[in-house]
């Protein structure tokens, strides 16, 4: 299995900071993205401590385990990681009065042979783009999610909520966290996307797809999700990973547009 990856942020429009961070061990097929909340930058504290300390951490575990891990195994070392990073940034928080209430959101992508181990917490999410047909595998801890699962509004409604960016779960603000994790078949020709909601508030799944596409390299996409962010408003920051497993794909390529 050979893997393509990509990663960038901007800041958008309407801010000057960056609170968004991304981490990427293309040797242990680690991928890791973070968007910080808190005052004072402390934000971009939290977001780059995350994506750092889970890159040295578990890259270093998934080079030295290499394919003898099993994938309970690597679960396993997620978690310890993920455990592990927040427990430094609650002790950052709670050492230093700048850094009170700090915290951030995680996604973190664990390749092996064939399968793409996926973790995350709050709402930066994950998403698959097979045969042309976009599918979020993330799941967001949000009050807003939590509101759309209860049926108490429509996805359609929760595009104009003013409860976004609400998270129910985050890096960092308490004492312990619980990371969900999901396993995924990976195919010849999948690209996945990893992304703050800089770039899921501006944009829909078919704005995304649409985007994806549009361009053969992966360059070419990552600047064009983040122009097209920037072009719809911009509010926040934005942040892309884009990791293309390459081969040849047996999916159908499916016409555009379509709707999941």
């Amino acid at each position: 299995m050979t893997l393509e990856f990509f990663s960038a942020t901007d800041t958008g429009r309407a801010r000057n900071n960056n609170e968004d961070s991304i981490a990427v061990q293309e040797a242990a097929g680690l991928v890791v993205l973070a968007d910080g909340m808190g005052g004072y930058n402390a934000g971009e504290v939290a977001s780059g401590m995350a994506t750092s300390f889970i890159k040295a951490e578990l890259g270093r575990w998934l080079q030295e385990a290499s394919s003898s891990a099993t994938d309970t195994d690597v679960r396993r070392a997620m978690d310890i990681c993920v455990d592990n990073a927040n427990r430094a940034i609650f002790n950052a928080a709670n050492s230093n009065p700048q850094y009170a209430g700090m915290g951030t959101t995680l996604v973190v992508g664990a390749f092996r042979e064939g399968r793409l181990l996926m973790g995350h917490v709050g709402d930066s999410r994950g998403y698959r783009f097979r045969g042309g047909r976009l599918v979020q595998i993330t799941h967001d801890h949000s009050l807003l999610q939590e509101q759309i699962d209860s049926g108490l509004i429509t996805p359609e409604q929760a595009a104009f909520s003013t409860n976004k960016n609400l998270v129910t779960r985050a890096v960092g603000v308490e004492d312990t966290v619980l990371l969900e994790t999901h396993l995924h078949d990976i195919m010849p020709g999948d690209i996945y996307l990893l992304c703050s909601d800089g770039l899921s508030d501006m944009l829909d799944d078919d704005g995304i797809a649409q985007v994806l596409q549009s361009h053969d390299a992966l360059p070419e996409m990552g600047a064009g999700l983040i122009d097209a962010a920037n072009d719809a408003g911009g509010k926040d920051n934005i942040a892309v990973v884009l990791v293309r497993v390459k081969g040849q794909s047996n999916a159908p390529r499916s016409w555009w547009p379509f709707r999941r």
